[in-house]
């Protein structure tokens, strides 16, 4: 006796199409998604269209924000492989609404408008405040190392460009002069006149990395010589690729110092990337990449990012006047309590949460378990110094207990992003790219708070 199944026919024909909203069960991250977008203001990319308006029709900017904003966040950011999902995928289809949008126009879509869907993530922001995910009771700031789209082994030091390029000027000089004496032994062989072959081939890449070399070296000179101008006269290090990256704050964001002697030339371990010359070699871990430093700032609430920031100084301590400054303009003012581990301590940054009155805690230091003292007690002493001021202050009972909920709070999301999302490496390059791509990841992580706890 045969077993009787479920009815399975995968060749079925339908009378009537199955509408998309039964293809996903109800409160899908996917429906969430087209909701929250025809939410948001996309005026500067409608506009774009409008003054762009000519041949045939672009794809609707709201489907293709929904679709980069979902692919985002399930890991998915190669333009080749949203496009595949477009065709493969459920829940991409359904976004796509049955279209499936060439990879190099989601490409030319994230390019054109990075800084519009960077705009976007205040306005996440304040969704998050309206469903109360926001308190700004606690925020704790950190900074975490990713991966330029870049390799370190394409980095080359003033010291070794001085001499690659001694090595390859003798080099094609020699080449030169090979090919010259060829010529004069072909000519006395065959006549002059006679057509040759072309520039050999070891010649035209000996010259050719020549050339890079010396323009890495002379825009180095160059990157050296203004560094140092700069701080001469006191100036901020922010370049002016940032004027667009910049939440407006008093404080400017750090720049990476390029160490030069005194006439600005730049000292022998000063380096550039040859693929990514904004990215520097940062310390994460035990191990040196080639990458930037992206900071957040986390609220204690549902661990929401309420600001970030991208820079190549590898340094966290000068970052903590400009997020402060970010937190303020993104969410109107400053949160009640900040913690911040010892990377961001100095006395200057002590003395700035005072005087905005914040109830700050930096740690001074790392301190072992083994090492913490006993609790003072009573009024501390007015000729304290700053850091004298935060070491009696965190080793309180209440600092103690502030400071050891900024780990769950801010490295969380840190490793949300990087362990979850997938995002361990920036896929643009230059500095200002990569900031509007930061501020994306973190719109997205913002936006699968929002769904979890709304959904």
């Amino acid at each position: 006796m045969s077993k009787t199944y479920r009815p399975y026919n995968p060749h079925q024909t339908f009378l009537l199409p199955p509408s998309p909203h039964d293809w996903l069960p109800e409160g899908h991250l996917a429906y969430f998604i087209l909701d929250l977008v025809s939410e948001l203001d996309l005026r500067p990319i409608y506009d774009y269209y409008e003054r762009e308006l000519r041949g045939y029709p672009p794809h609707h900017p709201q489907m293709m924000v929904a679709l980069l904003l979902y692919a985002y966040a399930v890991g998915v950011r190669s333009s080749r492989k949203i496009e595949r999902h477009t065709y493969e995928d459920v829940a991409f289809r359904v976004i796509a609404g049955g279209s499936h949008p060439d990879h190099t126009r989601i490409s030319e879509f994230r390019r054109i408008h990075l800084a519009a869907l960077e705009k976007l993530f205040v306005q996440v922001l304040r969704l998050c405040a309206n469903a109360g995910l926001i308190k700004l009771g606690h925020v704790a700031i950190d900074g975490t190392k990713m991966k330029a789209n870049a390799s370190k082994h394409k980095a080359m030091s003033y010291k070794r460009m001085k001499e690659e390029e001694a090595k390859l000027r003798a080099k094609v000089q020699a080449l030169l002069e090979a090919a010259e004496r060829i010529d004069r032994e072909e000519d006395a062989l065959y006549g002059e006149g006679v057509l040759g072959d072309e520039l050999p081939e070891e010649l035209r890449r000996s010259e050719q990395r020549l050339k890079k070399i010396r323009e890495a070296k002379a825009a180095l000179e160059a990157e050296a010589r203004a560094s140092r101008e700069r701080s001469e006269e006191g100036e901020s290090e922010e370049g002016d690729d940032d004027a667009d990256g910049d939440a407006g704050g008093a404080s400017q964001l750090p720049r990476h110092k390029v160490q030069a002697y005194a006439d600005g030339t730049p000292k022998p371990h000063a380096q550039r990337n040859f693929t990514d010359p904004d990215s520097r070699i940062q310390k994460s871990g035990k191990d040196y990449i080639q990458g930037y430093n992206a900071q957040v700032a986390v609220d204690g609430k549902a661990q929401v990012i309420v600001a970030c920031a991208v820079t190549n100084h590898p340094n966290d301590v000068e970052h903590f006047a400009p997020m402060l400054d970010r937190i303020e303009a993104e969410c109107g003012r400053l949160p009640t309590k900040v913690t911040a581990d010892a990377g961001y301590f100095s006395e200057q940054n002590v003395r700035l949460a005072e005087e905005r009155g914040l109830d700050a805690y930096i740690a001074v230091g790392r301190e072992r378990s083994s090492e913490r003292s006993v609790s003072p007690r009573g009024r501390p002493r007015l000729d304290l110094t700053p850091r004298a001021r935060m070491a009696r202050k965190l080793s309180t009972k209440r600092g103690t207990e502030t400071y050891r909920k900024r780990k769950a709070i801010v490295e969380a999301p840190i490793g949300h992003i990087k362990e979850i999302l997938g995002v361990r490496s920036f896929s643009l390059r230059g500095l200002s790219k990569v900031r509007r791509e930061w501020s994306l990841i973190c719109m997205v992580h913002n936006i699968l708070k929002l769904y979890r706890a709304t959904c």
